[in-house]
């Protein structure tokens, strides 16, 4: 079997490593009954607060409506609010609500937890060298996407 360019294996390590940071990541914490998908939406919220359901769905790159599901769930739990926009009394903005802290301190432990245990042996050195490829691949990517999408590079 022929080695091939480690440069050509990128894709299949990134999304291999999501997946099996998932995997863990949903079993540690499926004591505490939220899905990663669940905690990602908390957690971009609790960065963005007042966000509209479609800005929420395209900062997780899921679509509006699979996301609209996922914040009904939020909300019978207890952990978001939706509110009118006074603007535009179509557009819901969601909320933080105090419950939700509850759950959001324990998954952090177990995510920070995680990312310590997945760099065990690494040295801080490679991980920051590793942290700098990946944001300059993310970069270009980034790039790519807006030229293909027809975007000039100067838009934010």
């Amino acid at each position: 079997m022929n080695k091939t360019d480690p440069r050509e294996s990128l894709g299949y390590q990134v999304a291999d490593l999501h997946r099996l940071f998932g995997r863990v990541f949903d079993r540690r914490v499926a004591h505490l009954e939220l899905t990663r998908v669940q905690w990602r939406a908390l957690k971009h919220l609790g960065h963005a607060e007042g966000a509209t359901q479609v800005e929420l769905a395209d900062r997780l790159d899921v679509e509006p409506i699979a996301l609209g599901r996922v914040i009904d769930r939020l909300q019978k739990a207890g952990f978001v609010e939706r509110r009118a926009d006074p603007a535009d009394r179509r557009v819901w903005r969601l909320y933080l609500l105090p419950q939700s802290a509850q759950v959001m301190g324990p998954v952090e432990a177990v995510a920070q937890a995680l990312r310590k245990d997945a760099t065990a042996g690494i040295s801080a050195e490679e991980l920051a060298t590793t942290l700098s490829v990946l944001d300059r691949v993310r970069e270009n990517l980034t790039r790519i996407d807006r030229e293909d999408r027809g975007e000039s590079s100067s838009q934010s």
